[in-house]
């Protein structure tokens, strides 16, 4: 099994940042695409930021030019560098990771963290 642990969530003012870090754990042969995706209330997950493993990067137009997506192959983990956030950037961010398992390829997601952006 693979699980994947987020943090760095929190609440911080307009114009702030935020780091967030997703660690994935378990019985991994592989991490392909690791992604950040996030949920406001009322509103349908979407894609924030993803990196394949060879480092190709892909951001929502949305987050473009402040938040900046990174990964440590070594450590299984997937950083998200949150900056000069709004008070729309607030919802629930979820990690996920595209995991080559002993019997195959498996997408796996976190148990997401909250990011409030409020005065």
């Amino acid at each position: 099994q693979v699980q994947l642990v987020e943090s760095g969530g929190g609440v911080v003012q307009p114009g702030g940042s935020l780091r967030l870090s997703c660690a994935a754990s378990g019985s991994i042969w592989s991490i392909n695409t690791m992604g950040w995706y996030r949920q406001a209330p009322g509103k349908q997950r979407e894609l924030v930021a993803t990196i394949t493993s060879g480092g190709e990067i892909n951001y929502a137009d949305t987050v473009k030019g402040r938040f900046i997506i990174s990964r440590d192959n070594a450590k299984n983990t997937v950083y998200l560098q949150m900056n000069s956030l709004k008070p729309e950037d607030t919802a629930v961010y979820y990690c996920k990771a595209d995991v080559t398992i002993l019997i195959g390829r498996a997408e796996y997601w976190g148990q997401g963290t909250q990011v409030t952006v409020s005065s």
